[in-house]
């Protein structure tokens, strides 16, 4: 029998339910971004936090919603895709937003409705806590168990920590004896170059949450490390208009030049060392509809 623990616990729920802000507080970093903006995870993100002598791969998943696009569609596919993988499903639920209503919002019924009865542990993770009065959190409880079997129900605030270390615990007893799959030190399989596409996005999403639409992408074209420990970073944001491109680019390049100053920062922590970031906007109109764009994704190209 093995001494060590390890397994994948796949984190799902409607979008902006605090996924990614909860496993970059259990890794201890930044692995996934966080933003204010719906479906900001796109593919699968992995976080990995080793304590003692378990080790839990924790999955960040794109938020379930009512697919209307293909990309929509690809990311919805790769949510539950992760769930039926992994050995511990943890519903994430925004206690906020549904203690507020009289009973689960339809969103929420139809997460539930997906998971059926499957055969692994469920846990219920009532986020945002800290925002909600504890009757309502009970309330909220009640009818999240009314409505399928789980085997634990934990209260959290991914935002101040309450409540991570008795999850965490829990996690611990649910994954299965075995081997670890990643060094003690490594806390994402991602590569670099990929977090630090996200992490531009993520800059280019908080600076224009509600002037640039969905359909941008983020692209780390080269990497290169430099003799002096630093690297020289080119990437390419790509946008379906000439007119998003004016946009993201602002009058005299301000607006590139403030994402890229903010993107560099973050890049450099996650890399740690400095970084030499260089932007690039260009249109690329049916990205959307180009199947290698979703492989770069890491998601599926649905047909039709």
């Amino acid at each position: 029998m093995s001494a060590t623990r390890c397994g994948f616990v796949a984190l799902i729920g409607a979008p902006n339910a605090g996924k990614s802000t909860l496993i970059n507080a259990l890794v201890g970093e930044k692995v996934s971004i966080v933003t204010r903006k719906a479906q900001t995870t796109r593919s699968v993100v992995r976080g990995v936090m080793t304590k003692g002598e378990a080790q839990i791969v924790f999955v960040d998943t794109p938020g379930l919603f009512a697919p209307k696009r293909r990309l929509d569609r690809a990311m919805v596919a790769s949510a539950w895709s992760a769930a039926a993988d992994a050995d511990v499903v943890a519903l994430m639920i925004d206690a906020r937003k549904e203690g507020a209503q009289a009973s689960l919002t339809e969103e929420t019924q139809a997460i539930l409705a997906g998971l059926g009865e499957r055969g692994k542990p469920k846990l219920a993770v009532l986020n945002k806590i800290d925002l909600v009065q504890r009757p309502k959190l009970l309330e909220l409880s009640a009818r999240l168990n009314a409505a399928t079997t789980f085997d634990d129900t934990f209260m959290i605030s991914a935002a101040t920590g309450d409540g991570l270390e008795r999850l965490t615990e829990r996690l611990i007893e649910l994954i299965p004896p075995g081997p670890w799959l990643y060094p003690e030190d490594q806390i994402a399989e991602a590569p670099i170059r990929s977090l630090a596409a996200e992490i531009t996005r993520e800059k280019l999403i908080e600076r224009l949450h509600d002037e640039l639409p969905y359909q941008a992408t983020v692209e780390t074209e080269s990497w290169k490390d430099l003799p002096d420990g630093t690297a020289r970073i080119e990437q390419t944001i790509f946008v379906t208009r000439e007119s998003h491109r004016k946009i993201v680019l602002g009058e005299g390049g301000r607006t590139i030049k403030a994402i890229g100053t903010a993107a560099r920062k973050d890049i450099a922590a996650a890399h740690g060392a400095n970084v030499h970031l260089f932007l690039f906007v260009k249109v690329r109109e049916n990205w959307l509809d180009d199947p290698e764009r979703y492989r770069a994704m890491g998601l599926d190209f649905p047909k039709g």
